[in-house]
């Protein structure tokens, strides 16, 4: 099969396109024919390296894991023994360790049913960053006629924690720029503020909860557009360095004062996963596609997703590529 290899840490030149053995399937497990994988900011981390202290987990020097990525949807291609809830021929969606390829192999409790309204590309956006955004939304139990403010509402956890919001029975305003206002309006918004006109920091609107997915504003800043019992959720800061740094800054920060929420670590889990499959169903959550690559772009995707203008969810169309077999791929900045 075709896949995406990273044998050790760098900047997207570092990828490469090979022919590497099919996974075997064990016991357990399924095997998966990948129709499409999406990628998150944590993508542009692993494949960086950075911060560093997360190499105590990932590999010192190298990757543990050769292929990248983590969400995927497609078609089951063979099951090990013991599973139970899929079958061959069956449409899944979920998550996989090495997703940037034309197979994976994952556990049954890491895969569910596709949603029949989404097309493989859409479903494979329900992942990661949907998963952060209900995590995080769910956590602070949001009320009905509660005011949410979600900043950075275009990006990937941005347009799904919009809609999730909504369907809490949340009022919802979004903060974006001026070329994503009518989308994030479209997702079910019902205020949007573009940054570049006006500072919903220095207004006279109070929050009951907001989720700042950019960080571009000190926490004590954003804090002052809370109601006197809201909370601020610090989802951003940077994928390097720079996010670490807010993290710890969150934690003590949180420590004294009440309006600050803990950072906390997010993963996908199986009743997460069939949580967010209901609000597709329902029509409550759709996927917002930012642009679709092609396997042997993964680089240019990657590089996308870490410029931080990406609207909604980048997406790999992984199908048979005619790419000469390990070889450097092409790495250009996306536009």
């Amino acid at each position: 099969m075709k896949a995406v290899i990273q044998s050790r840490y760098g900047g997207p030149e570092i990828l490469e396109l090979q022919d590497v053995e099919r996974p075997q399937v064990g016991d357990g497990e399924v095997l998966v024919r990948v129709h499409a994988a999406s990628i998150h900011v944590g993508d542009w981390i692993m494949m960086t390296g950075k911060p560093y202290v997360m190499r105590a987990a990932t590999g010192l020097r190298k990757p543990k894991n050769r292929i990248p990525g983590t969400d995927i949807a497609g078609v089951v291609e063979a099951v090990g023994t013991g599973v139970e809830r899929l079958a061959v021929g069956d449409e899944v969606v979920g998550w996989v360790a090495g997703a940037f390829a034309e197979y994976a192999v994952a556990g049954q409790d890491q895969l569910v049913r596709k949603p029949a309204n989404l097309t493989f590309e859409q479903a494979s956006a329900v992942g990661l960053s949907a998963t952060t955004a209900l995590q995080l939304l769910r956590d602070h139990d949001i009320q009905p006629g509660q005011k949410v403010l979600v900043n950075g509402a275009s990006g990937g956890v941005g347009t799904f924690a919009v809609q999730i919001a909504k369907s809490l029975g949340a009022i919802v305003t979004g903060v974006t720029s001026t070329k994503n206002v009518e989308l994030v309006r479209s997702i079910g918004a019902d205020h949007v503020i573009d940054y570049t006109r006006e500072d919903f920091t220095t207004g006279t609107e109070r929050y009951d909860l907001i989720l700042d997915n950019v960080g571009n504003r000190s926490m004590a800043q954003t804090r002052r557009a809370l109601a006197p019992t809201g909370t601020l959720i610090s989802n951003g800061g940077g994928h390097e360095d720079g996010k670490l740094a807010r993290t710890i800054r969150t934690t003590l920060v949180a420590m004294v004062v009440k309006q600050q929420a803990k950072p906390s670590v997010k993963s996908p889990n199986r009743d997460d996963l069939m949580a967010l499959k209901s609000l597709v169903e329902s029509g409550a959550v759709t996927p917002v596609i930012d642009r679709t690559f092609a396997l042997r772009e993964t680089p240019q995707a990657i590089a996308h997703v870490a410029g931080g203008h990406a609207r909604g969810t980048t997406v790999l169309s992984i199908a048979s590529e005619a790419a000469t077999t390990g070889r450097p791929i092409q790495a250009t900045a996306a536009a």
